[in-house]
């Protein structure tokens, strides 16, 4: 160990913890030397007689973590120094410390919770909340708790939740802080520019950075894609310059040259991902660019797919990036966003717990023998919403039973190291015969860029089946021990399918029909709606698997699928193809329609009109339909009855003829009128009579007589009278048909408001007393009339009146 790692003054602290009390809590900032040097410090400790196990959240780190301390022990990895990951591992008997992917080592746990061997676990970058951490960790302290006493348990974290931790690994647990180097850091704040995209931005700011810094340039991307097309926009400027990508799905030598300085001792810019946050140290980095942004996985329960969110970066994600130009000398950090707006960004970024998909923990804690994930120890407790959606699905699949237990099926799905629906697929596969292929296309889904990146499954295959690189090589080996695993775990004699197949009868609500011509849009027969690139060779199929989607529930894009024959899903579907009558409302006719359909989960495979249907189901869809036409409120219109119907009942104080009322009793009053119909094209004033059925005698009088339909003026003259507007009770009516009427009209008390017109139509003005209109406006009324309509008598005395529509000559022939 390096005498000048900052670690080095607290390292007693953290042995004694351990040696005492079992746990501890270990806060360093990055560069303090937490990674490398506590693990092999615990080997000369006495109770260390096994090994020690050192967890990291990615494989690049995991693997130059293991090449850093063996090479401080004059050591190549595989000897005292070991890694495994997914891909590729150098262990052997003689290795004491153990460097794990996090999931490795929950897989561990679970095979055997005793760890026998095993001494001391040590969680590296617990700050950074990955779900396996946080399912490890809680997995590691029950274990101590019930199994192994002498376990000893080290979390090692970059930011100052120190005390959260504490409290969670038991009374007791020291929290013990180191310090970093103290190289100076200086802050570049560049702000933003809304008219250029983030590859444009941070290609400006690297170029800046390149004329105004010494150093190798650190530039942190949201991803594979923008990293992609800033280096397009780089080499061009600085075509003698290592411009390295340093992302996941990078080879692993490719990956060593971006950690390691130039060989040729040249200026290098390396485009990373937040790979590159902690955990690692890029030698000869002294400038950092930071876009800003960052990329997390987050589960979409209603497209049940989970889809890459790329959100602002925490203020913690921010500072573990600056910090990387600062870690062997000073440094600067360029930020692409406003000094003012900083605080403004998130302490810290959400724990996976709280936004992946947790079917995988589920089924892990059901294969532990915990039923309940809350009686474990969490930092952050799973959602209950989102255990209940993970068992729900579990369930379906057969992993585990109605009292969430897991079945024998189940066991043999957790028993495997992947997705519970890829393991299932597998399984499948290896009961058909085709596992290893259905391995490599398991592969695919995880590693992003193998075999290319378009969406085609199958044509991704061929294409890895060419590469000849160690990630090629690496990911076929882990492929292999996946089929070798399923053999052991089926029986074989299953029928004969291919690997898409398995992946659908494992996926059979992401089994997909195309919707158009274009292939852009497909229904699942999940019931979710997919669009796909129309450029795309399976836009030309009937039918897909889809194994990847990102973005939203309303159209998620396809990013992996493969196709399927049209026969072979109605064979291998066949015990989930239904055939059913299905009677529901043609809005488009205005009328009920029936058709007897075949259908896969959502998907209509073929469908037929049904002549017959069964009358009720066709008179319950009818009122439906009809009492949605009765108005939202009492008092509103209706298509269905007689305008201004509720609305009278209600004034007369009928409350058999309410709206709810209605509603409640329209089996009694409206299903008679609909029987034999298919549509709802009947006269107002017949559905008003099959209301006023509900009345008795009584009411029906009281309505006519408390709320008359019409209003008859002097003259003779008919006219309807509104109880729905505001004004209620009203009438239009011309104010010459109410000459020598000198009492206003009444409905029950309420005076009936009179809206008088004009000879043509035309409105005069309204009252609600007339003998005070006639002997106060009408005067000014009279004398405007005249001059528009003089063939009319417009009399000074108008109560005194004859009532006439006539013009004068005709009045005065008689």
């Amino acid at each position: 160990m390096s005498d000048d790692l900052p670690i080095r003054e607290v390292l007693p602290q953290v042995l004694a913890a351990l040696r005492e009390g079992g746990v501890g809590v270990l806060v360093a900032p990055p560069g303090a030397g937490k990674t490398t040097a506590v693990a092999p410090a615990l080997l000369e400790e006495e109770w260390c007689s096994g090994q020690v196990i050192l967890t990291s959240p990615r494989r690049v780190a995991a693997r130059a973590a293991a090449e850093r301390m063996a090479a401080m022990l004059g050591e190549e990895p595989g000897g005292t120094i070991g890694y495994a990951t997914r891909l590729e591992s150098r262990v052997s008997a003689r290795t004491r410390v153990l460097v794990v992917t996090e999931a490795i080592l929950v897989n561990r746990l679970v095979e055997d919770p005793e760890m026998p061997g095993v001494a001391a676990l040590l969680f590296d970058e617990a700050h950074e909340r990955h779900l396996d951490s946080d399912l490890g960790l809680a997995l590691a302290l029950e274990s101590r708790t019930v199994l192994r006493e002498d376990l000893r348990v080290l979390v090692m974290s970059a930011t100052i939740e120190g005390a959260r931790f504490a409290r969670l690994l038991g009374e007791g647990a020291p929290v013990i802080a180191s310090q970093g180097r103290s190289f100076p850091l200086e802050i570049k704040w560049l702000g933003g520019d809304a008219s250029l995209g983030i590859e444009d931005r941070v290609a400006g700011a690297v170029m800046q950075a390149w004329r105004e810094e010494a150093g190798d340039v650190l530039a942190f991307l949201p991803g594979l894609r923008e990293i992609e097309r800033v280096r397009e926009r780089l080499e061009p400027r600085l075509p003698e310059t290592p411009i390295l990508p340093l992302h996941g799905a990078v080879e692993p030598a490719a990956q060593r040259a971006a950690i390691a300085r130039d060989p040729q001792g040249r200026r290098r810019i390396v485009l990373a991902s937040a790979i590159a946050e902690t955990s690692l140290t890029l030698d000869g980095v002294a400038v950092v660019v930071d876009s800003g942004l960052a990329r997390h996985a987050k589960f979409d329960p209603a497209a049940g797919t989970t889809h890459l969110v790329t959100r602002r970066a925490s203020r913690a994600a921010a500072d573990q990036r600056a910090g990387r130009a600062a870690r062997q000398g000073p440094g600067v950090a360029y930020r692409l966003w406003e000094e003012g707006g900083h605080f403004g960004r998130p302490e810290f970024a959400a724990p996976e717990i709280e936004t992946a998909d947790l079917a995988p923990l589920v089924l892990t804690l059901a294969r532990w023998g915990m039923g309940d994930p809350g009686a474990l120890p969490w930092l952050d407790p799973p959602p209950e919403a989102a255990i209940t959606s993970a068992r729900g699905r579990l369930e379906a699949m057969g992993a585990l039973d109605g009292d969430g237990r897991i079945t024998p099926w189940g066991e043999k799905v957790a028993a495997l190291p992947m997705a519970p629906d890829q393991a299932a697929a597998l399984l499948l596969a290896a009961e058909a015969g085709c596992e290893e292929d259905t391995a490599r296309l398991v592969m695919l889904l995880q590693e992003r860029g193998l075999g290319g990146r378009g969406e085609d499954l199958a044509q991704r295959l061929g294409g890895w089946a060419r590469e000849r690189g160690k990630r090629a090589e690496a990911a076929r080996g882990t492929a292999r021990g996946w089929a070798k695993r399923a053999r052991g775990l089926a029986a074989r004699g299953g029928r004969a399918l291919d690997p898409f197949e398995c992946l659908a009868l494992a996926r059979p609500d992401f089994v997909a029909r195309r919707r158009d011509a274009s292939g852009e849009n497909w229904l699942a027969a999940g019931g979710r709606g997919f669009r796909l690139d129309p450029a795309s060779p399976l836009a030309r199929a009937e039918w897909i698997v889809i194994g990847d989607a990102q973005g939203q529930a309303a159209g998620a894009r396809i990013t992996a699928g493969a196709e399927l024959l049209a026969d072979r899903v109605a064979a291998i579907f066949a015990d989930r193809i239904e055939e059913a009558l299905a009677t529901d409302w043609d809005g488009e006719k205005k009328r009920v329609r029936a058709m007897r359909r075949r259908r896969f989960g959502a998907i209509t495979l073929a469908s037929v009109p049904e002549p017959s249907p069964d009358p009720q189901a066709v008179v319950d869809i009818l009122v439906d339909k009809a009492l949605e036409s009765l108005g939202e409120k009492e008092g509103a219109n209706s298509t269905l009855l007689p305008a201004g119907f509720l609305a009278r009942a209600r004034f007369a104080g009928v409350d058999a003829l309410s709206l709810d009322a209605l509603r409640d009793n329209a089996a009694l009053w409206l299903a008679p009128l609909l029987f034999g119909r298919r549509d709802l094209d009947i006269a107002p004033g017949r559905v008003a009579e099959a209301a006023l059925g509900l009345v008795d005698w009584d009411s029906r009088q009281r309505l006519d007589r408390d709320a008359p339909t019409h209003f008859t003026s002097p003259a003779g003259t008919r006219h309807e009278i509104d109880y729905a507007g505001e004004d209620a009770p009203s009438v239009e009516v011309r104010v010459q048909a109410l000459f020598g009427l000198d009492a206003h009209p009444m409905i029950g008390k309420t005076p009936l408001l009179l809206k008088l017109t004009s000879p043509a139509g035309r409105p005069v003005q309204a009252t609600r007393d007339l003998p005070g209109f006639w002997r106060g406006s009408w005067t000014d009324v009279a004398k405007d009339m005249k001059g528009r309509y003089p063939k009319h008598r417009w009399p000074e005395r108008p109560w005194e009146e004859k009532p006439s529509l006539k013009t004068k000559n005709a009045f005065n022939r008689g």
